[in-house]
């Protein structure tokens, strides 16, 4: 065995040790910003070291601030875990170091590009024709989709965007829900859109976007270019957009675009229990999801969805003088996500949907949402807490009120306080890990369950966890009071 073998062996089995522990560790990270400086900083080496050497300290000294993020008990920001084959493809996607940008420089990975979307378009129930881009996740997958949509309704207004830049072009409305997600304003901030101008639309009180209230902001734009920005997934409820409304309504329109923010909620497309959430979803013109979220790929894996794949091409992609473009209907992966270089990300997605099938794919979302519901059953009955929305989804959100507070969905600094306690017990705690959240004035803890290892053992210990650490609070509160 040479070096780079044993090299490989050695981290191989540095990795597998690292899993083999996560449902046993503690979610959480144990050690501090000073103590990672320390194990890990110092002063650059004047000489190299052995490879082995550098990999056997990296491991052991990141290991304290290592957040189980991969197991079966990490509930946080909607992340989900590496199923097993899309692990091991990605590294050997790391192993092999191709370039994605062209398909002169890796026939393979093109390759597995295009079967990747074609089963994607399928599982989504999406247009066959559609033009698929693997991002880094769905902040430059939403940018991607508006841009091809800046890119064709400036165009129909007799505008050339790409050549001409923004300065005297049309004026562009953007539309979007109250409700709509961070990443939707960073891809418009990037495009030159601004965050600030974008007609807010009333949400309901789940956060889908109201049809009348969207009708209403768009009789005032209607003679203007329109992006239309949806939601399939609110990140805090879950609750998807009434999409068929919302398409009539932009339909209705001389020349807008609709995207559809499906972050990890357009994976109920792939779910027949769920289909019905995302409903009318293949009547917009751009959609946007992430492949680390419900498909259980690793880190970075966000995937972008055009109608109008000329549109996407051409808002995308650039050109120079040494790009060797594919002769006929090869694929150049660089012509769908603005990046000339870029990770071969399809390989990981091919991995996990030949591990999963369709049958698999669904039943590991719908395991997710029974789990979420399990864990809101668990958690509705103990004193003091309120679930403040309909679980339709993998998305729970719990309050909790302190002794004297009689309503948990009263908004009310007390409880406000007192959640946030909870939270930082339960993250100490390390049984499982998971955020808070704002929720119309009211602070919430924010449960999300994406992780294809997570079992019902998972779900009752957190849930006994989560009421255990409420109960130490109200105990210390109710100390505090006398």
């Amino acid at each position: 065995m040479n070096d780079r073998a044993r090299l490989l062996s050695q981290t191989a089995a540095l990795a597998a040790d690292f899993l083999h522990g996560l449902p046993e560790r503690p979610v959480r990270a144990s050690a501090t910003r000073d103590e990672l400086l320390a194990a890990l900083g110092g002063s650059l080496p004047e000489r190299g070291e052995a490879p082995g050497e550098v990999v056997a300290d990296l491991a052991h000294a990141a290991d304290p601030g290592l957040v189980a993020s991969a197991g079966p008990r990490y509930f946080g920001f909607v992340i989900g875990g590496g199923l097993p084959s899309a692990l091991a493809a990605d590294w050997l996607t790391s192993a092999w170091d191709q370039n994605g940008f062209a398909y002169v420089m890796s026939p393979a990975a093109a390759v597995t590009e295009e079967i990747a979307a074609g089963w994607l378009l399928e599982i989504f129930g999406l247009p066959a024709n559609a033009s698929v881009g693997f991002t880094t996740g769905v902040t430059m997958a939403s940018f991607a989709g508006l841009a091809a949509g800046r890119h064709r309704i400036l165009e129909r207004a007799g505008w050339n965007v790409e050549e001409e830049g923004l300065a005297g072009a049309p004026e562009i409305a953007v539309v979007a829900g109250t409700e709509a997600h961070a990443t939707i304003y960073a891809s418009l901030q990037m495009l030159g859109l601004g965050r600030n101008r974008v007609l807010r639309v009333d949400a309901d009180g789940q956060g889908r976007m109201r049809p009348d209230a969207l009708r209403a902001a768009l009789a005032g734009v209607r003679d203007r270019p329109v992006l239309v920005c949806a939601q399939s997934g609110n990140v805090n409820t879950g609750a998807c957009d009434p999409l068929p409304e919302i398409v009539a309504a932009v339909r209705e329109l001389p020349n807008a675009w609709l995207h559809v923010d499906g972050a990890f909620g357009l994976w109920a497309a792939a779910a027949p229990s769920l289909r019905h959430l995302v409903a009318g979803i293949e009547g917009a013109d751009s959609w946007s999801t992430d492949g680390h979220k419900w498909l259980n790929v690793p880190y970075d894996s966000g995937i972008a969805i055009v109608r109008d794949p000329e549109a996407h091409r051409t808002a995308m992609s650039n050109s120079a003088a040494y790009y060797v473009a594919g002769a006929g209907a090869e694929r150049d992966g660089g012509g769908f996500v603005g990046e000339s270089s870029r990770r071969a990300r399809a390989f990981p997605i091919y991995a996990a949907l030949r591990e999963l099938g369709r049958e698999g794919l669904a039943e590991l979302i719908e395991r997710c949402c029974r789990l979420a519901a399990r864990m809101a059953d668990g958690l509705r009955d103990a004193p003091g807490v309120a679930i403040l929305n309909d679980v339709v989804l993998n998305q729970v959100l719990v309050r909790f009120a302190p002794p004297g507070v009689a309503d948990p969905t009263a908004i009310d600094a007390d409880a406000d306080a007192f959640t946030r306690e909870v939270i930082a017990a339960v993250q100490a705690d390390g049984t499982c890990w998971l955020g808070g959240t704002t929720w119309h004035e009211m602070a919430a803890m924010r449960i999300s369950v994406s992780n294809w290892s997570t079992t019902e053992a998972d779900a009752e210990l957190s849930v006994a966890a989560i009421r255990h650490c409420r109960d130490g609070v109200a105990a210390r509160w109710g100390a505090e009071a006398r």
